[in-house]
């Protein structure tokens, strides 16, 4: 895996909208927050497009992503929000152009498409991390979540490493036993919808990391359902589970309709028998934990510790 050169204070930062628009009122914020953190910005022209639900037209979005990573004078590349649109943009992706240059890559969520493409076929360490026009602008963005980015971000090379979540915040065992594999995965959504594609998740032997937001419980079932029925999750070596924000019952009120989402983990990931951890401060949350996609980790799930090796 190529793992990119640390970032620096007055390095140079390509913000760029890869999937849906930016509010007006959020760029100036992000752009803001960016700077006091020590680095200097290039604002993308997709983070002031919108073509209905998307930052601009897919051939600006990609087009944008090529310029950025071709770019010598950008150091690293934020996405300033996810939404919706990344998928759109994967087949006019130079994908050589992007293993020849590689740089930190950093964003959530939608984002998750293109974290896939670039650890699998640009050979890429990517960085599942909170966003500039969401949680860099959020109030209750916190020291955790702030320490945890930058820590990533500015020593990418480091490795024997725990990932913790924070504090008060515990993680639980679903699956007892140790795994060792390769980072990848992110939001559920995305990485089912990359099944039966060119950029299709390959999870052979991997740490199968999923979060999701704003989905029914039957609609994680169905997912899931659906990874197990491609082989995913018989294929992974284990699991970490991040935040379900808001994923909840279709009707609240008749729960007995419904099955919680400890249920459907049990008996949709417990049966493959690999060793699952749930619970990590990751995702559509706020503290959150950055994540180093593409590197190695080991993780035990009756300590409950999660390092990166490699």
């Amino acid at each position: 895996m190529r793992v990119p050169k640390a970032l620096k204070k007055g390095d140079t930062i390509g913000l760029i909208g890869a999937s849906s628009p930016t509010p007006p009122e959020n760029l100036p914020k992000a752009i803001e927050a960016i700077e006091k953190l020590g680095f200097n910005v290039v604002v993308g022209e997709t983070c002031r497009e919108r073509h209905g639900y998307l930052a601009g037209k897919d051939e600006l979005r990609a087009r944008e992503v090529n310029e950025m990573f071709g770019n010598p004078d950008i150091d690293g590349i934020f996405c300033i929000r996810g939404g919706y649109g990344a998928d759109r943009i994967l087949p006019l992706l130079d994908l050589e152009l992007i293993k020849a240059n590689p740089k930190v890559f950093a964003g959530y969520s939608d984002v998750t498409a293109l974290h896939i493409v670039f650890n699998q076929l640009c050979d890429l360490v990517t960085f599942h991390s909170p966003m500039p026009s969401t949680e860099f602008i959020k109030e209750g963005m916190d020291e955790y979540t702030w320490n945890s980015f930058l820590s990533h971000m500015m020593d990418t090379e480091s490795n024997n490493y725990f990932l913790e979540n924070a504090e008060g915040s515990e993680m639980n065992t679903l699956v007892p036993g140790e795994a060792i594999g390769q980072l990848v995965g992110g939001n559920l959504t995305l990485v089912v919808a990359s099944l039966g594609t060119p950029y299709e998740i390959d999870t052979k032997g991997k740490i199968l990391f999923l979060e999701d937001i704003d989905e029914y419980e039957r609609s994680i079932d169905r997912m899931l359902t659906q990874l197990k029925l491609a082989g995913k999750l018989d294929d992974a070596a284990g699991f970490l589970l991040g935040a379900w924000t808001n994923c909840g019952p279709q009707n609240p009120e008749k729960p007995e309709q419904s099955l919680s989402l400890q249920t459907i983990f049990e008996e949709l990931l417990v049966p493959a028998g690999k060793p699952i951890l749930s619970d990590i401060t990751c995702g559509h949350c706020l503290p959150t934990l950055t994540l180093p996609l593409g590197k190695t980790l080991s993780i035990n799930t009756e300590t409950k510790t999660i390092k990166v090796i490699g």
